[in-house]
């Protein structure tokens, strides 16, 4: 049991790891060695809270399969053992990217001088023009 916060935590029993042909250069060592891992863990509703679940949908993006399992696929290394940590230690990155809530946004407001100087820039825009523009015939 790997543990990610209070509430969530990772059931190491229900990983399924699948050692599959890596894909990429590497010669004929690639055609003959199944170095490449697949992590498959099934993210249960009954295990974990709805808005986790949400937040790991969009996190995992195509990573999670409709029928809610993680798919994980490590190649980097030419060592299986290296891959199966890669792959583990993604999972636990993702799970703990979606169990951060993030910080509620609080609106901003904006300072009285700020309002000030833009009342008074518009004024004096406005009489600048006023300028500029030809007398009127009353006037004269």
């Amino acid at each position: 049991m790997t543990r990610i916060s209070d509430q969530i935590s990772i059931n190491d029993q229900e990983i399924q790891y699948e050692a599959v042909r890596s894909s990429g250069p590497g010669g004929q060592h690639v055609n003959k060695v199944s170095t490449a891992v697949v992590l498959k863990y099934p993210v249960s509703p009954q295990h974990y809270p709805d808005w986790f679940i949400r937040r790991l949908k969009k996190a995992a993006g195509r990573q999670m399969s409709k029928d809610g399992k993680i798919i994980i696929k490590a190649q980097n290394y030419r060592s299986q053992a290296l891959n199966k940590k890669t792959a583990f230690d993604r999972l636990v990155t993702l799970f703990t990217n979606a169990a951060k809530r993030p910080k509620p946004r609080k609106k901003s407001k904006v300072p009285k001088k700020a309002i000030e100087s833009r009342l008074k820039n518009k004024k004096i825009r406005s009489q600048k023009k006023q300028l500029r523009k030809s007398p009127d015939r009353d006037n004269e």
